[in-house]
């Protein structure tokens, strides 16, 4: 069985190793915990990022950076329902007495907190340590990393904690690293059998850092939902993916086509008013290698794109 967390914890032992080039501090607290700060205190750096999105995946995706009309990260995974679901996906809410942070990364493999998620992949993952990544702009304490590692059922000296907030270098690279397994997670809620994907890529534009984490939000959100273009490789029956393909982009949402600040903002700042159908790739291209069919659907929108990231230079 693949471990994410035994995967994940070897770009760990770079990312400590190459602090100083990274641009991350490495605090381990009392409870020896080890808590990489990749943008609060820090200032992080692109390599940071690309690191960060790495971990988040598992070590089962490759994240790299490239400017085309506008800087952009592109991702491509393998095991997607692993990397993506099991890994990647920021389903855990770490809730301790006033701390709160959403985590993703392998950790979650491990605590199984999202149960009917788990059972569903049926996926479990065996490791002696635990990697979790948390968006935050606090730096998590020993009771913290004491209720993520009790979750984990292991010792809080062998877990690691990656934190960055959402308004930092690191927390643009890897929220736009999550175009792929924003469609992975849209094609299960539209009932696709996530066993059924051999491999997919994306790429997103990378948004510029905002002045706060409210901004910062509504520019990456916009990266994805405007911006992000996918490709996955399935082995499925052709009418699975026709029954299904028009509903996977973003645009199939009856909230598509505002920024997503101006729309959080019109749902009084109530994410659950806001239609779930509207959190997809702006694009998406699914190449059936059962049948050698290829299905398309959606397109990125670049009006929205100059209204939230600013104009192309």
């Amino acid at each position: 069985m693949i471990s994410v967390n035994e995967r994940a914890s070897k770009i760990i032992d770079e990312m400590i190793q190459g602090r100083e080039e990274l641009g991350v501090e490495v605090l381990k607290l009392k409870n020896g915990a080890v808590v990489i700060d990749a943008g609060i205190k820090a200032r992080g750096s692109l390599k940071a990022g690309k690191y960060f999105s790495e971990v988040c995946l598992g070590g089962l995706g490759s994240v790299n950076l490239c400017m085309e009309e506008r800087p952009h990260v592109h991702v491509n995974v393998d095991h997607p329902a692993i990397s993506c679901m099991a890994s990647q996906f920021a389903g855990w809410a770490i809730k301790v007495e006033d701390y709160f942070a959403m985590g993703s990364g392998p950790a979650r493999a491990l605590a199984r907190v999202e149960e009917k998620l788990f059972r569903e992949l049926k996926y479990e993952d065996k490791c002696e340590k635990a990697v979790i990544t948390l968006e935050t702009r606090k730096i998590p304490d020993e009771k913290v990393a004491d209720f993520i590692a009790q979750k984990c059922r292991l010792k809080p000296n062998n877990l690691y904690i990656l934190a960055a907030p959402t308004a930092s270098v690191v927390g643009s690279i890897q929220i736009s690293a999550r175009i792929v397994e924003t469609g992975v997670h849209k094609l299960h809620e539209l009932g696709f059998d996530m066993g059924k994907i051999i491999c997919g890529s994306g790429s997103a534009p990378i948004a510029p850092v905002a002045k706060n984490d409210l901004e910062a939000m509504g520019k990456t959100n916009d990266c994805v939902l405007y911006g992000g273009r996918t490709m996955y490789f399935v082995d499925a029956d052709d009418s699975e993916v026709e029954k299904i393909i028009n509903e996977v982009p973003s645009k199939a949402s009856k909230d598509y086509g505002l920024p997503f600040l101006e729309l959080f903002e019109k749902y009084d700042r109530d994410f659950f008013k806001i239609d779930p159908k509207l959190f997809s790739p702006a694009e998406i291209t699914v190449s059936n290698t059962r049948t050698g069919s290829v299905f398309h659907s959606g397109g990125t929108n670049e009006e929205i794109l100059r209204k939230s990231l600013g104009a192309l230079v």
